[in-house]
This record gives structure tokens, sequence and C-alpha cells, in this order.
């Protein structure tokens, strides 16, 4: 398995044929996930190959372009044996991972802003009276929109793969999302039945994520660019 994974053919990632389905790669996708996610013991660096494979087998026009760039009249002839392929150019590899941050990282920081930091707020108001039906409702408003704020930074993670060179960086990004995302359940799971477990881990997860969130921009400024 571990060998799949560090394939570059997306299919062997996944561990599914080219013939393979959309409903078939995503239930394939699923199952790694929750098989490698590093909360369940799962290898870190796994859960980038994953999703890397994912964000191209799991859009249909990204994967059409995938497997045209596998036929061999695609390629181009190739090189001679032994013979060594250039390496992208500094300026090539500046630019991926440029973009990386701008497309990617930089709408998804934005996203996870509007999740955490209007937490506080919406806690002290719901604090005044849980069993109210107003505060509550807006309690469930704002968990609602938050959960649609992380359907977007789920769709932006997986839609471009993360430069090699930010592999520990788009590996942080990946466990404070997937930190907010635990967060919102554990609060969902409070307003269904008013158990104060539920409120005080999903408070906790969304304490740590804001610490997260903080981190990632001290890392973000030491990528060398």
């Amino acid at each position: 398995m571990k060998a799949a994974l560090a394939s570059s053919d997306f299919y062997a990632v996944l561990g599914v044929p080219a013939t393979a389905g959309a409903d078939e790669i995503k239930a394939a996708y699923r199952a790694l996930v929750k098989r490698h996610h590093p909360d369940a013991g799962g290898d870190d660096t796994a859960i980038l190959a994953i999703n890397a494979a994912w964000a191209v087998l799991g859009d249909g026009d990204r994967r059409r372009h995938y497997d045209l760039s596998r036929q061999p009249s695609a390629r181009g002839r190739r090189p001679a044996s032994g013979a060594a392929r250039p390496a992208p150019s500094g300026h090539v590899r500046d630019g991926a991972l440029l973009g990386w941050l701008q497309q990617v990282y930089g709408p998804i920081d934005r996203l996870l802003a509007q999740v955490i930091n209007p937490f506080p707020s919406q806690l002290r108001a719901l604090a005044a009276d849980p069993y109210d039906d107003s505060l509550m409702e807006a309690f469930c408003a704002y968990l609602e929109q938050s959960k649609s704020r992380m359907d977007k930074v789920e769709a932006l993670y997986r839609s471009r793969p993360c430069p090699s060179e930010a592999k520990g960086f788009g590996l942080s990004l990946y466990h404070c999302l997937s930190q907010v995302q635990d967060a919102l359940l554990e609060l969902e799971r409070y307003t269904m039945g008013y158990v104060d477990s539920y409120l005080r881990d999903g408070r906790e997860m969304l304490r740590e994520a804001k610490q997260r969130r903080s981190h990632l921009k001290d890392e973000r400024r030491r990528l060398d660019l």
C-alpha cells in the first residue's frame, strides 16, 4: 500500500483501475481518507498523496486531460535510455507554489476566518439562554453557514495539488481544516441534545484551530519564494 501511495500514478494511489467509474473512485477516496486520516493514527504524508489523486480523478475534465497525458502518443517521443529529464526550473517551481498559495491557501484562509472568528460572539449570545428558540435558531444558522463555507474550503483544497516544496505546509493546512470540520460536528451534536460535553469539545477544537491558523500564517511567511 505504501508503494501505491508513493506512486505518480493517481489510479494506483486510489487503488482503482483506469476504467473505474466516478462512483467507484469516490468510494475508494473516502475509504482511504478514513483509513489514513491522521486523527485515526494514519500516515500524515499519505493524505497528501490521496488528496492530490482525488483532485485530478474526482474532476471530470482534469481526469480526461490526465488520461490523455498517460497515452504514449500524447507523451511524444520517449527519451533515450538512461537520459535524464530536465528538472523544472526554479521559476517554474516558484510559480507553481505562488499560484497554489494565491488560488488555494489564500481563499481557504479567508473562509476559515469567517468560521473561526465569529464563534466567540455567537457562543456568548447563545449562553444568555441556550433554551431560547430564537437564540438557538441564530446559533444553528451560524453553524449552517460555517458548514457551507467548509464545503468550499474542502473543494478548494482538492482543486489543486499542493506543490512538493510546501508539503509540510499543506499538511498543516489539512490538519487545521479537519479540526474546524470536527468542531462543527461537535457543536451540531450539542444543538440536538444540549449535551455539554459536545459544546465543550467543539469550543476547544475551534480554539486549537485558531492557533493552527495563526501558526500557518507564520509558516507562510517562512516559505522561500
